[in-house]
């Protein structure tokens, strides 16, 4: 429970210790400051015969928020997003505008076919397909046998 439910509780009376911490609160997590402005989504990347597969966890975005470009074999994936909400109805004491932004890169192996990219965004996950080339998809392992 935090501080601010805490002098509620006591009466709704504002506690001497409610700005006491605001700095550190701000900068270490006990306040919505870092999770408004730092946004580094959790990535997954796992392979199979013929692909990669990179899945970003970034719920709350549209699929028009992504900007996925290939430069090289660099992989950069990014999105700026500004939460504007429009409140007439409503007399402000505090307002904080909301506005995130990120970019993961990712080096490719030259096995990488870029010309074929894939990527898909649903429930919260952006998965990207990066096809191997023909010639460097792996082949099932064959047994010799000892004649």
């Amino acid at each position: 429970m935090n501080r601010k439910s805490l002098a509620l509780i006591n009466g709704g009376m504002p506690s001497v210790f409610d700005n006491l911490f605001t700095p550190w609160d701000e900068w270490f997590g006990n306040d919505s400051f870092l999770t408004n402005r730092i946004n580094i989504p959790a990535v997954n990347i796992t392979e199979n015969n013929d692909s990669y597969n990179v899945s970003l966890a970034v719920p709350g975005y549209k699929k028009d928020d992504f900007k996925i470009a290939v430069d090289g074999n660099m992989l950069t994936i990014s999105s700026e997003k500004e939460q504007n909400q429009n409140e007439t109805n409503k007399k402000f004491t505090k307002k904080e505008y909301s506005y995130s932004s990120f970019s993961r890169s990712f080096t490719l192996p030259n096995e990488i076919n870029t010309d074929v990219i894939d990527a898909k965004y649903e429930d919260g996950v952006l998965n990207i397909i990066l096809p191997r080339k023909v010639e460097a998809q792996k082949t099932a392992a064959k047994m010799v046998v000892v004649n």
